[in-house]
Parts: C-alpha cells; structure tokens; sequence
C-alpha cells in the first residue's frame, strides 16, 4: 500500500477537468505518515468498517451493466411478446422502450457522476428531491430484489429439471446449491463478484452474439431451409390483434409488446447501485452507460428483428413455448431453430440460459444488499447494515437479503407456487417505480444545479436531453406503469374482471405512495428547494479518491514510457462489446 497526501490548492477545479499527467509531480507525493491510503492499483483502502471498497473496474462496471440487461427477458421472454403482438409491434416496441430506458440512465449518470457514493440512486432522491422519495426508492427496490433472487434461484432448479427429473432429486436441493454459491460469491469481496460477473456476462454475450448470428443465417437461407426473409410480415401479419379483433385490437397487441419490452429492460438501472464500489465512477460510470445503451439497442434491436422473420406468431410451437415457464423449450430461438431443422441445439441453450439465470442470481443478491447498505447510510435502515468488513462486504445487510431468499424453497412445493407468482408479480412494478424516482431525482437536481450556479461545464456528465427528456420519458413510465395490466379492464375474450391479476399487478403502486406519504407524516419531512440541495458533502472525499487513483495511473503510464499496454488490443477492438 501507499500513502498520497494531497497539497493545498486554490484553484477550485473539479479533479476530472485536471490533466491526469500532472498527477504524481505536484498534486501528490509517495511515502509520507498521513494522508489517504491507497493500495497497489491506486484505489483508496477505508478501514472505518462503514464504506464500499471501489473493487470495480472499468470493464466490472460495463459488462455488470449489460449483464443486468440480458438475461431470460431477452432469450424467453420474447416469444411471449412475439405471440400476442406480432413481428412489427415488438420491433416498434423493443426499440422505442431502449431510447426511454437510455433516458433513464443518462439521468442517473448525470447524478452519480457528481456524486458517486455508495447509497445509490435512492441517496439521489434522498438529497435532492425528498427523503421520502428516498425511503420509498430504497425500501421497495429492495423489496422488487429479494423477490427477484428467489425467483431466479427457482428457474435454476426448473431448468436443471430438463435433464434430472423433480422425482429424482427433489428442486429444493438444487435452489440450496445456488443459494449457498451466490452466498459465497458475495462474501468473498467486490474484486471477486467482479471478475466472476465479468465472465458471466461476457458469455451472455458471446451467446447472444452467436444466436444473432444464427437467427441471420437462417433468414437468408444460409441454414437446412429455405430463406425466410419477411414472408411473416405479409402471412400472417406483421401486427396481430389481441384480446379484440381489427385495429383496437392491433393496438392492444402493440401496447403488450411495450408492456413486455419494459420488463425485459428492467435491471438496466442496477448501475446506479455500483458506483460505490466502482473504480474512478466519474469516467466509468459515463462510459458505461453509452455502452449499455448501443449494446441494448444492438442485442434487443437486432434479435426482435431476426425472430419476427424466423418465426410467425400463430406457430404452434410459439403457443407452446410460451405457456412454458423457463428452459431452453421456452425460448423462441429454440422454436426458430426447430423449424429450420436443427437438432441438438436446444440441449446447448438451455445450459447458456442456466448460466443467465445463475448470473442473475447472484447479481441480484448483490443489489439487495448494497440497497440496504444505501439505505441505513441515509438514516432508512438500521445501523447494523452499515457495518462492512475490512474487505468493504455490508456482511449484515448481505446476510438479511439471503435469509429473505430462502423464500425460493416455498417453490419446492406445487401448492405454493401459485402464491408466489402473484408475489412476483406484485414486486415487477417496483422496477418500473424506480425509473419514476429516478426521473423525478434528476429533474430537482437539474432544477437546483440551475439554481445553484453550477453550469454544464463544472459537471463530470450531463444527460444529452437534459431536464426536457427526463419529463417526456417521466410521462411515459407513468403511462406505461399505469396501464401495465390494462388486459383487466377489457372484457374481449376474457369475459368477467380479471380482479387477481389486477390487485397483483397495481398493489405495488399504493404500498409505494403509503412509504411516501407515510414516512412524510411520521418524520415530518419536506422536499428539498432547489437552492437548499446538498451538492457538496462526501463530494471531497471522491474526489481525493480519484485524485489518487489517477495519480497511480499516471506514474504507472510513465513508468511504461512508449511500452504498449497488455490491454491495447482489447482496448481497440473488443472492448465495445466486452
């Protein structure tokens, strides 16, 4: 370890709008008793037992992000989408909900690049909006997590059953594998999580990538068959009606899709839960999110795309993978490659979308307890979830958020798994209250920056759209949340009030509005005014932070003098994707 002991300076410049090479010659020297510890890679060491460590590196933070973004809402969930609307409704719907989800996210990196700590986008809401907006952000996307793990722990254990039957070996030993694996992952420290999440997602990728490429060659008649190109576009449809017939029902069909979209984006944001631990946040951070987006748009875009030629929506096959609950039969890359007449590749995808569900258990794990950490850091939890060990792991906050997942052994039993489904679908909607908060934060802080005097150019990132494009997508995500199970209020061919599906599906909204209004009636709080908003505590101590850290890359780049990095190659042509 090292000791940088940072000189007086007058100036005012934020760190980022420094030239990185000065860094070592005048801002810092080496070897004095006081001053920030830093370890070997230039990362600041706390030993209060109360902070992250900033394990994250560059390429943990944007293959995390896009990991959260690909999983069975990709692989699986399409062919739900592609049944009820059709080819053109979910390209139309795919693409339209990845421009709101980029909206999202530039919003929140405007805000985590001023301010990267380690209480999370709800810290955001919590100093510049509302601390009930705070307590309510942290306490249901917590509640959206520890819902989420189990499930995912679940479709593990259902998708090893395509090979090992449940009269075998009973599911609930399989979920207590996983859990046990997850736990361990966590527990060992941010730098192992993510190397291990790295190479998770870099094979989510390398999958989807090659399934692309796949569905490609089949389009064009490059597979058994014949080319399909868009014959399913003109027999039978490009748009399909739902629940009702004619253009009302086309437009139903269409509205699904965006309904289906939005769940398979969700976890996008779960990059705003990183920036504590995530290695100079203010260049990462940014970076990540452009990334993130060209590659949703890439990945989703694209695959929507090649299904909606491969596959026409009144297929049989489609029918049946979409009552299916997980596994490789319910995939419609499954039923495009059955129909093109090749074998063996199932058993191959359902061992890829294991690995997706695995990975998105244990990153789900990782964003319940760095939740609850965030919470207790802004006075919403209980203290003890602030304690971390000397690796930077909130052990208490870890080990709440894996006791609750033991929920996931209610599905080892056939009578409960209906109960939990509609728990599950209760705690979706958390997901897309999250984006709400996010917008409503980024609009006071945009709103008290501007009040405050700070310009575009004093900030680390600005979102591109600005205040304006928050508000537009802020209507969106409200419409769509309102509106998320609009199929109960049409009677069409479903007859009597669907009211099971309608209490599961928008219960979430009033518990959200009772931790609102509720913490406001018993702490008494208000909302912050915009020339009130805190914009400066904490912000030395990252700044000194990254102050370090790039002084460390500084020394290291002219140690190596012309030496070409190890990393060039990667750094030129892989590491868009990767």
């Amino acid at each position: 370890m090292a000791i940088f002991n940072r000189s007086s300076s007058s100036s005012g410049e934020s760190p980022h709008q420094k030239d990185p090479e000065m860094y070592g010659k005048t801002e810092y020297q080496t070897g004095t008793t006081s001053g920030l510890v830093v370890d070997e890679n230039g990362v600041a060491v706390h030993t209060d037992n109360h902070h992250l460590h900033r394990g994250l590196k560059s390429r943990h933070i944007t293959m995390i992000a896009i990991g959260g973004a690909i999983g069975t809402g990709l692989i699986i969930g399409t062919g739900k989408a592609l049944a009820q609307s059709g080819p053109a409704s979910i390209l139309i719907a795919y693409t339209s909900v990845g421009f709101l989800v980029y909206i999202v996210m530039t919003a929140l990196g405007e805000m985590a690049a001023w301010i990267p700590h380690g209480s999370g986008f709800a810290g955001y809401a919590t100093r510049f909006c509302d601390p009930a907006l705070g307590f309510a952000l942290g306490w249901t996307y917590w509640c959206k997590y520890i819902i989420t793990t189990p499930n995912q722990l679940t479709a593990t254990a259902l998708i090893i059953q395509e090979w090992v039957p449940s009269t075998k070996v009973n599911p609930g030993i399989w979920i207590l594998i996983f859990l046990i694996i997850i736990c361990g992952i966590n527990y060992f420290g941010i730098k192992f999580f993510g190397e291990l999440e790295f190479w998770l997602s870099s094979f989510k990728v390398v999958t989807i990538v090659g399934v692309i490429l796949l569905s490609f060659i089949l389009a064009v008649g490059g597979g058994p068959g014949d080319a399909t190109g868009f014959k399913y576009y003109s027999k039978p449809g490009a748009f399909k009606p739902y629940i009702t017939t004619g253009d009302a029902g086309k437009f139903y069909g269409f509205w699904s899709s965006l309904v289906n979209a939005v769940f398979a984006y969700l976890g996008t944001e779960l990059i705003g839960v990183t920036v504590g631990e995530a290695q100079n946040p203010r260049k990462t951070i940014p970076r990540a999110i452009k990334l993130t987006f060209y590659r949703i748009l890439f990945f989703y875009c694209l695959s929507v795309f090649f299904l909606g030629m491969l596959v026409p929506y009144d297929s049989e096959q489609l029918a049946f993978a979409s009552k299916a609950r997980t596994g490789a039969a319910a995939s419609p890359f499954v039923v495009a490659i059955k129909i093109a007449g090749i074998k063996a590749l199932p058993d191959i995808l359902n061992a890829c979308i294991l690995i997706f569900t695995f990975s998105a258990s244990n990153s789900d794990l990782y964003i319940a307890s760095r939740t609850i950490y965030g919470l207790a850091e802004e006075g919403h939890a209980p203290k003890i979830f602030r304690w971390t060990d000397k690796r930077g792991v909130p052990v208490p906050a870890l080990a709440i958020s894996a006791l609750f997942c033991c929920t996931a052994f209610m599905n080892a039993a056939d009578d409960s798994k209906t109960v939990f489904g509609y728990f599950v679908n209760l705690t979706t909607i958390f997901g897309l209250l999250s984006w709400i908060s996010l917008l409503v934060s980024h609009i006071w802080f945009v709103r008290a920056r501007r009040a405050q005097g700070i310009t575009n150019d004093q900030m680390a990132y600005v979102a591109p759209f600005g205040l304006w494009g928050s508000i537009i997508a802020l209507f969106f995500c409200c419409l769509i949340a309102l509106t998320k199970n609009f199929n109960v209020f049409t009677r069409g061919s479903y007859g009597a009030f669907d009211y099971k599906n309608f209490v599961t599906g928008y219960l979430g909204i009033p518990v959200y509005l009772i931790c609102i209004f509720g913490y406001k009636f018993f702490m008494k709080s208000k909302g912050v005014k915009p020339h009130e908003a805190d914009f400066y505590t904490g912000k030395d101590e990252i700044d000194r932070e990254e102050e370090a850290f790039l002084a460390h890359q500084a020394e290291k780049k002219l140690a190596m003098g012309d030496k070409k990095n190890g990393g060039w190659f990667y750094r030129t042509f892989v590491a868009w994707l990767f």
